[in-house]
């Protein structure tokens, strides 16, 4: 029954995940009630050793279909990777516990400047300088990647909105940039978690297989109702992060 239910969730987290980032929203409070008594590393790592799966088929879904700007995105997923090794390393220095009552905060600002400029992410125009688009895209590679081994729920949602706000790529095409970044990202923390044995492979496995067929499903929903679609989605997740993240840091 333990093992039903993450599969389950898993799937979930995956159709979400492929369109706005957000999945481990569904699959580690799925994780930890399945397994009360397992080491938080543990169901961590077990989350990312199947998640990374699902965003991996969801990338590769999107770069067939959407034309991924590989000369930006090359350096912003080098980025990322060395983001989240150098945030995983941080985490073992300093307790995050500290981002538990920003972090709600932060994405109310996301939702609402979001919400409030309607024509946000509805064309895809990324700013005209090439140099600049790459500079820009490794920053936000390298500190969201840092935040994802550092702390990270929100990760997907945050690389969405910032290619958005600052490179000016539509929803659409931000969301299948931020898939190739989640996957360095991810693989970071795979390794780390990995070489601590803070990963159950049996498990993850399992959860792989139906975090892919999720995922799937999401992404080809996104390349079939576009931009619009994708901005919709990620109105409803970031305001589902708010709520799970503000219960946490205020009323638990």
């Amino acid at each position: 029954m333990d093992l039903a239910l993450v599969t389950f969730a898993s799937f979930f987290a995956g159709l979400v995940d492929s369109i706005v980032g957000g999945g481990g929203l569904i699959l580690v409070p799925a994780l930890f009630a399945a397994y009360p008594t397992a080491p938080a590393a543990t169901l961590f790592g077990t989350n990312k050793s199947a998640s990374v799966w699902g965003t991996s088929f969801a990338c590769w879904q999107f770069a067939r279909r959407v034309d991924l700007r590989w000369a930006v995105l090359g350096p912003a997923a080098g980025a990322a990777l060395v983001g989240g090794l150098l945030g995983a390393w941080a985490v073992t220095l300093i307790d995050p516990a500290f981002l538990r009552k920003a972090l709600p905060l932060i994405l109310l600002a996301v939702l609402l400047y979001t919400v409030a400029r309607k024509d946000l992410g509805q064309h895809h125009a990324p700013i005209a300088s090439r140099c600049a688009e790459i500079a820009g895209a490794s920053a936000i590679g390298l500190v969201i990647g840092f935040y994802d081994g550092f702390f990270g729920p929100g990760t997907g949602s945050f690389f969405i909105f910032l290619f958005v706000r600052f490179l000016g790529y539509d929803f659409l095409n931000a969301s299948a940039s931020a898939k190739l970044l989640n996957v360095a990202t991810n693989l970071a923390a795979i390794g780390l978690f990995a070489a601590k044995g803070h990963v159950w492979w049996h498990i993850g496995l399992t959860m792989a297989v139906a975090n892919v067929a999720g995922s799937l499903i999401g992404s080809r929903l996104a390349l079939k109702h576009g931009a619009g679609f994708v901005r919709h989605v990620f109105i409803v997740v970031v305001g589902a992060l708010i709520l799970k993240t503000g219960y946490d840091a205020f009323l638990r």
